[in-house]
């Protein structure tokens, strides 16, 4: 006699990875980035903000990720789709879009604009507007920390664009010669300026670059936050163990085009719909309220971001344009060095 089948299976409940705090930290910074970017778009569109632009819409894991998986003290230096590593790092978003409106209030006066953010005290270093410039930059920033003494890092991001520059294989036989304390990360979202990957390079699975210099490197998941933090986690505990530096090929997307003034007509619908099935805020989202019951949290982090996002267009509006005298200050710094006369 033939066994009888149940096919009304229990679903199997899974416990998520993370504490309900852990992933409202994600969200509400995911949802800060998406909203930032969304708002920047409409003021374009209305010619308040000018120049180039480059948003971070649809790489927002990354950002939420950085959070948790390196530290404050950390360095850390980017390209020009930087609005969102901007405000992981803590600069806000009142300083960052009076940046996007020229404004003297912006993070660096008004005077770097979309590509050119900068904060000191938060370590951010930029920004670069050259394409794979940052690499040698980052590489610099982690010899100084190594040059001191400390266990500090520094995050050097890059896009799949970047990876294919002579810099990059340069500086990683740099630092792997001098074991220097960084995390390069290419924001691989698959089409540089237009161009996808495979078009561009024979080796189209980035991270295997690094093999070249026996330098540890992996690929990531770019979709999933859970995956982001796990993976600067591991680079991070490599690195301050004086093993050297950790490459990291974190496959996102982007789902607006390299600019504004790009429609992305390289690109199918279906494409693009195939990554928002994946979306990373709408994936935090949803495990706050599936997994935590946490609608309450949730829409009150949603306020919360809306009221932020429309002040800090209104201290845009409101702020002055920098004064004609402010053209010949930040130029050059003074050192006095002890070896000079």
């Amino acid at each position: 006699m033939a066994k009888s089948t149940n096919t009304t299976r229990r679903k199997r409940t899974t416990k998520p990875k993370y504490s309900k705090e852990m992933y409202l930290g994600w969200y509400e910074t995911a949802l800060r980035v998406r909203r930032f970017e969304e708002r920047a778009l409409v003021e374009y569109g209305k010619q308040k903000i000018r120049g180039f632009c480059h948003v971070y819409i649809g790489q927002e894991a990354i950002a939420a990720a950085m959070t948790t998986g390196i530290r404050k003290e950390d360095a850390v230096v980017t390209a020009y789709r930087q609005h969102g590593t901007a405000l992981a790092r803590g600069m806000t978003s009142r300083e960052c879009m009076a940046e996007l409106f020229g404004k003297f209030t912006g993070c660096v006066k008004g005077k770097g604009g979309s590509m050119h953010f900068f904060s000191k005290e938060k370590r951010y270093f930029g920004g670069n507007g050259i394409v794979g410039a940052q690499i040698g930059i980052g590489a610099g920033i982690g010899f100084a920390e190594k040059y001191k003494g400390t266990d500090n890092l520094c995050v050097t991001m890059f896009g799949d664009g970047g990876s294919r520059q002579g810099i990059l294989y340069e500086t990683f036989n740099m630092a792997m010669t001098w074991k220097l304390p960084v995390i390069f990360v290419c924001e691989n979202n698959g089409y540089a300026m237009g161009t996808s990957v495979e078009r561009t390079s024979n080796v189209t699975e980035i991270y295997k670059v690094g093999s070249a210099f026996d330098m540890p490197s992996e690929p990531v998941d770019g979709m999933s936050t859970e995956a982001v933090h796990e993976a600067f986690l591991k680079a991070a505990e490599h690195i301050r163990a004086g093993k050297g530096p950790y490459f990291l090929e974190i496959r996102t997307y982007r789902y607006k085009g390299h600019s504004v003034s790009d429609p992305a007509k390289y690109r199918t619908k279906d494409e693009v719909d195939s990554y928002k099935d994946r979306d990373p805020v709408k994936s935090l989202e949803r495990t706050l309220v599936e997994k935590f019951k946490a609608e309450d949290e949730v829409k009150a982090i949603k306020a919360k971001i809306k009221a932020e996002i429309a002040d800090a267009v209104k201290f845009s509006e409101e702020s002055p344009l920098p004064p004609a005298e402010e053209l010949w200050t930040d130029n050059y710094v003074q050192e006095d060095y002890p070896f000079t006369d």
